[in-house]
């Protein structure tokens, strides 16, 4: 999302967080980085970090890549929080989890298809 925003001229500040706290800290999963490198993106500076209250202040747009991500948001989002919570897929499709899918290309194709549409989305608003 970060190369793809800035080569549509878009400027947008963009974290990732997970619901869950199991690999807080950690870099992202090692064949997801290989994966995500022979496509030209670089994940190593990225470490895993829970998705927070706060973070509903900090953001205008927090989007879950599946259901439960998504239910979970719901959970920890503040009645104060002015972040849209959203799916990542305009249908409210689900992102495959290619930690158990092992299915690391697709992962990338639906993770691109949905940040083109994304990147579309915004420019209508700017």
């Amino acid at each position: 999302m970060r190369r793809r925003a800035a080569e549509a001229g878009l400027r947008v500040t963009l974290d990732s967080a997970g619901t869950g706290d199991w690999h807080v800290g950690e870099p992202p999963y090692g064949p997801m980085q290989a994966a995500a490198r022979a496509r030209g993106y670089d994940l190593g500076a990225l470490r895993a970090r829970q998705l927070v209250a706060a973070d509903f202040t900090r953001f205008d747009l927090i989007l879950a890549m599946d259901g439960q991500n998504l239910r979970d948001a719901q959970a920890v989002a503040p009645s104060h929080g002015m972040a849209r919570l959203e799916p990542f897929l305009p249908e409210g499709d689900a992102v495959p989890d290619p930690y158990y899918t092992r299915d690391f290309e697709t992962c990338l194709d639906i993770i691109e298809a949905g940040t083109d549409a994304l990147i579309a989305r915004l420019q209508l608003v700017q």
